[in-house]
């Protein structure tokens, strides 16, 4: 071959002046930040922590958990938004101690509904005769 680099051109062999410089990142400039999102910058601002004097000691708690001490103790006074807001946290985050509620529901009251329905499909225009011994079809709920 020649001595020469710029003969050895083609596949595999790119120009040496379109080569990656020794010691010179191929992206000098890095990858773009990211930008912030209202939840993130929320989450960061939430989790800064401040100095809290509490029963004659300082405590250092995050902003989150002073938010929440300073919900709970006017819900105590009585406030009734605060009561609102407190409650609303508690549904949305699941913070209460009992069973979660069994959301399905009972075959008899689905019996009922159903009924309660085709009564109401069957039900005459006005100036109609009513029956009363009329008895709805209920098939029963089968898993």
């Amino acid at each position: 071959m020649n001595d020469n680099p710029e003969d050895d051109l083609g596949y595999r062999r790119p120009p040496v002046h379109t080569q990656f410089k020794k010691g010179q990142s191929g992206n000098p400039s890095g990858r773009p930040k990211a930008t912030a999102s209202l939840r993130s910058d929320l989450l960061a601002e939430l989790r800064e922590t401040l100095v809290v004097s509490e029963n004659g000691r300082e405590r250092r708690i995050t902003k989150q958990r002073a938010l929440i001490k300073t919900l709970t103790a006017a819900a105590i006074k009585k406030d009734i938004r605060a009561v609102n807001a407190l409650l609303a946290c508690m549904r949305l985050f699941g913070a209460t101690d009992e069973e979660p509620s069994n959301r399905d529901a009972d075959p008899s009251d689905l019996e009922f509904l159903e009924a309660y329905l085709v009564r109401q499909r069957k039900k005459p225009g006005p100036g109609a005769a009513i029956d009363p011994a009329a008895k709805p079809k209920v098939k029963p709920n089968r898993r």
